[in-house]
This record gives structure tokens, C-alpha cells and sequence, in this order.
């Protein structure tokens, strides 16, 4: 496993606007404060589950090897393309030739190199989450989101307990993917 960079949590007003329902919030106030605690609601959704959960662009450093080295996190919906990285961080394209790439049927994408690369770290790009967008979510992740948005809202000016609340976790706790190795 190698360095993960994720593109940023995709809030669209979808996600927003049922954020306000459940709360009862009306106006805009509160919109870009709600947009960051749905964002930080989803990062602790992903972190749980141990999935993506809306797809997004991501890339990971690795060394490149003659073994299997699976990408993190799942699922993976597509690999785009191998890079390697010198010392100075310029980037030169791997040719198809020189790996293989797989993404199985649960969504664990993985590449091995099938000749020598001239540099000691690779970058690979791809895409990984459960769902295209918020809507696509299923209705257990997304309204464990919601009311963990809702704990954060209500918990905003003290102390929080450690970890989601029960019924958030409850909500949560069919998606969890747990990685054996």
C-alpha cells in the first residue's frame, strides 16, 4: 500500500437539500458550514465502511513489482493510467506493455508489472466509490450521513463523544468492509 491522494468529497445540492430537510433549516446561512459537515460526515462514512463512497479521482504511489499489489480504497470503478516518478517529481507515462491491470468482480482493483520500470515509485490514477453521486447512494449510507451531519450540527458547540453514534453506526454497519492482511 502506498501514498493515497483522493480529489476532494463531491457536495452536490442534493446531499444539501436533505441535510436542511432533516434538520428543519431553511435559507442559505447555513449552506457552506452544512457543505463542510457533510464532507467530514462522508471522510467518517469512508473511514467505517472502509470503501469509497462517492466516486471520485484518486491516485496511490507504489513501487513497482513483479506481484499483485491491490489499490486502496474499494471500490475501484476504473484505472486510467500509470505513471512513473523520478526524485524530482516529473512524471513519464508506463507503457500498457509493462503491467497489468484488474478490477475484480467486488471492486478490488490491482496491477502488477510485467517488465522492469526505470524509476523506483509509480503513480496509478483511477476512479473508486460505491455511488456516481449522492442520489445513487443506498438509502442506509446516505441517511446515516444525514444524521451524522445532524449529530455534528447538534454537538458543534462542545464536547463530542468518540466515534458515530449507535444508530448512525447501526446504518453504517452492512457496508463495512473489512480488509484481512
Amino acid at each position: 500500500m502506498g501514498l493515497l491522494t483522493r480529489a476532494p468529497v463531491p457536495v452536490d445540492s442534493f446531499a444539501l437539500d436533505e441535510v436542511k430537510t432533516y434538520l428543519r433549516i431553511d435559507g442559505e446561512s447555513e449552506d457552506s458550514a452544512l457543505a463542510a459537515l457533510i464532507v467530514t460526515a462522508i471522510e467518517q462514512c469512508e473511514a467505517f465502511v472502509g470503501q469509497a463512497v462517492i466516486d471520485r479521482a484518486m491516485t496511490e504511489v507504489l513501487v513497482p513489482v513483479a506481484a499483485w499489489q491491490m489499490l486502496l480504497p474499494e471500490p475501484v470503478r476504473a484505472i486510467s493510467g500509470v505513471v512513473t516518478l523520478n526524485i524530482g517529481g516529473a512524471t513519464t507515462a508506463v507503457p500498457p506493455s509493462a503491467y497489468e491491470i484488474d478490477i475484480d468482480a467486488g471492486g478490488r482493483g490491482r496491477i502488477r508489472f510485467l517488465a522492469p520500470v526505470a524509476e523506483k515509485r509509480v503513480q496509478v490514477s483511477f476512479s473508486a466509490g460505491v455511488a456516481a453521486s449522492w442520489s445513487g447512494l443506498a438509502d442506509s449510507l446516505r441517511h446515516g450521513i444525514v444524521r451524522q451531519v445532524a449529530h455534528f450540527h447538534a454537538f458543534r458547540d462542545r464536547a463530542d463523544e468518540l466515534g458515530p453514534p449507535a444508530a448512525v453506526a447501526a446504518l453504517w454497519r452492512g457496508s463495512r468492509k473489512v480488509r484481512l492482511s
